[in-house]
């Protein structure tokens, strides 16, 4: 495969040179467009590739749609990489019409799915799973490519006491919780956890990062009401969305980071916090029993139980020095086995099989 460089725009690279395609469809930024994005630019330095829809990074060139009508009827083959419904939908009625697509799907799913997506499954020539649980729902042959995260970006700080002390907040320690404040995610289990182990831990401030989007609204305000009846208010945040520069900011600022999932595909926060050395306890969900070597690297419990996950936080907030050291074996795990790069060449394997 050809290289080039990250920043050439579409206009330079002429459509019948293109080799991929990576459409990003969903206008409501998500987990599935930060995986996409991560891994797009690694791509684009083995391929000819242009990003389709809102929020390209940088290090692959943008294409419009009138780009795309340049491409009815060409000759070569194109590989359509699509990680949602619509963009799957959108890659076989491109097809169908006469573009010359090889279709592949990421599947993060842990659950039995739709009878409209198992039938756009069929309709792929190769399907990715991020990991052996995804697989084992797709009722067909996949490869398994796991998640992998920029070591370099998502790094622990120099001096994690000054990090946090930017952030102008009480105590000395962070335990954090990111993503979407809902009940999938367990929003509500943290804030009771933190209700129950903050007034016993003064040193600890509890950090939220991740929307609240409207039709979760109720449900938050809920949660800053349990917040305010413990009076807590200065000592759990809610930050709201953040700038993904903020948010890798805060990773640095940790000390633990809790990850209080009831369902997931995978569960990217989970190695980002790894990667970035703050201790980890995890509920069993997503691919954490995959990436955490339980009492090593992070602390399994189950989703959803309070008890169980102020049972494996309170050791670790009494022990900041335990809580730095498994840190770092958790960020020894993540450069041993799930670096973007990795992530990049076994994606890149799988395309050459299509082309």
């Amino acid at each position: 495969m050809r290289e080039t460089e990250p920043d050439v725009p579409i206009e330079n690279n002429p459509a019948a040179d293109l080799q991929l395609i990576v459409p990003n469809l969903h206008r409501r930024y998500s987990g599935v467009t930060a995986t996409n994005r991560a891994v797009s630019p690694r791509l684009a330095k083995m391929f000819r590739a242009a990003w389709l829809g809102p929020d390209k990074p940088d290090g692959i060139p943008e294409m419009s749609f009138a780009d795309l009508l340049k491409l009815w009827r060409r000759g070569a083959p194109l590989i359509w990489h699509a990680r949602r419904n619509d963009e799957m939908i959108a890659g076989v009625l491109l097809r169908a019409l006469g573009w010359p697509l090889k279709l592949l799907f990421t599947s993060a799913a842990q659950r039995h799915h739709t009878w409209l997506t198992r039938w756009l499954i069929r309709q792929m020539d190769a399907v990715i799973a991020t990991s052996s649980i995804s697989a084992s729902f797709l009722k067909r042959e996949a490869t398994v490519v796991m998640h992998g995260v920029d070591a370099d970006v998502y790094a622990p700080p120099p001096d994690r006491a000054a990090a946090f002390a930017e952030a102008a907040l009480p105590g000395r320690y962070a335990i954090g919780c990111f993503g979407r404040v809902r009940a999938q995610k367990g929003s509500d289990v943290f804030v009771e956890t933190m209700c129950r182990l903050l007034p016993r831990y003064p040193d600890f401030t509890a950090v939220m990062v991740g929307a609240i989007v409207p039709e979760q609204q109720g449900f938050a305000n809920e949660l800053k009401k349990r917040i305010e009846a413990a009076g807590l208010q200065s000592r759990i945040v809610i930050t709201g969305e953040l700038p993904i520069e903020e948010v890798q900011r805060w990773y640095r600022r940790l000390t633990i980071f809790a990850f209080t999932s009831r369902n997931e595909g995978f569960g990217l926060t989970l190695i980002e916090a790894m990667s970035s050395g703050a201790a980890l306890v995890a509920s069993r969900a997503g691919a954490a029993e995959l990436v955490v070597e339980d009492g090593v690297t992070g602390v399994l419990t189950l989703p959803g139980d309070v008890d169980a996950l102020v049972a494996a936080l309170e050791p670790l907030m009494r022990d900041p020095a335990a809580a730095a050291a498994m840190g770092e074996r958790a960020r020894a795990r993540v450069l041993e086995r799930y670096s973007l790069d990795a992530e990049a060449q076994q994606i890149a394997a799988v395309y050459r099989t299509l082309v």
